[in-house]
């Protein structure tokens, strides 16, 4: 046997192992989806939700659904906790978010996001930011954070906002940083509908760009302060501040806000519990 031979045996070999693996895992996912369909939502992860600010004001069909939907959500993504356990109140509040925001896209459940990694409190990561065009290098303490693959959270902040309105819900904007990277670069538009885009773009830039002015030049925000200065960080930043405020102060935002309302309002397909 030639050693050319030996080799494309060996390659033929472990790319058979890496497709029977493939298919395996394959089959224990459907099998694993399939369950969830029937598998009863567990009372007290029930108990958890209603004491959100959200959950008690949904439909009774949206409530099923959100719960299909969340769990599918916890039994297919991975939770680790920073120097913490993680309980499923952790679990259950994250999903109840991260799934209230795409209720109005049936069966998608972040196909990109592997997990959800949970700090005490407040972290801080040493990273390069883009504030209106302008990089800054530095230590950041930060209350979540967000790739294509993992949601980092504060544990601290996302339980008291998601269970009082305070008008910021960290979950929320990093699970619309997480739809942002769907489409692989987190601009601030991420995968629309068709006949979207133009609207979209034109409305974002156009507040982000006359946010952006204001708060360089240290001028008095005005309506804009409903986003605040954060929001003028960069496109990314402003679509999960705004993405926020569709879920937390609706009819603020709809009030100063008309046309940034209208195409959140069509993104998300409603935000079926107005929480204002």
């Amino acid at each position: 046997m030639s050693y050319f031979f030996a080799l494309f045996l060996i390659f033929t070999f472990f790319f058979i192992l890496f497709i029977l693996y493939n298919v395996y895992r394959y089959y224990q996912k459907q099998q694993l989806l399939t369950r969830l369909e029937t598998m009863p939502f567990p009372q007290q992860w029930r108990r958890y939700l209603e004491h959100t600010v959200h959950y008690p004001k949904l439909g009774d069909a949206d409530k099923h659904a959100i719960e299909r939907s969340m769990l599918r959500f916890i039994y297919t993504k991975h939770f680790h906790g920073v120097g913490l356990e993680v309980t499923d109140e952790m679990k259950v509040v994250t999903a109840f978010y991260a799934c209230l925001i795409v209720l109005g896209k049936p069966g998608y459940c972040y196909p990109k996001l592997e997990t959800v990694l949970f700090y005490t409190h407040d972290f801080i990561v040493k990273e390069v930011q883009s504030h209106g065009g302008i990089f800054t290098e530095g230590t950041f303490v930060l209350q979540g954070e967000t790739d294509a693959s993992t949601v980092v959270l504060s544990w601290h902040e996302a339980r008291k906002q998601a269970y009082h309105l305070t008008h910021h819900n960290v979950i929320v904007h990093e699970f619309a940083h997480e739809l942002d990277f769907e489409d692989g670069i987190p601009d601030g538009i991420p995968p629309l509908q068709r006949g979207l885009y133009t609207q979209w773009t034109k409305t974002l830039h156009h507040d982000f760009n006359a946010l952006s002015h204001a708060v360089t030049r240290g001028r008095y925000l005005g309506k804009y302060k409903l986003l605040g200065e954060y929001a003028a960080t960069n496109e990314a930043e402003f679509f999960a501040v705004a993405s926020e405020i569709y879920f937390e102060r609706p009819l603020k935002l709809k009030q100063h806000f008309p046309e940034l309302f209208k195409i959140l309002d069509h993104f998300y397909r409603g935000d079926p519990s107005k929480a204002e």
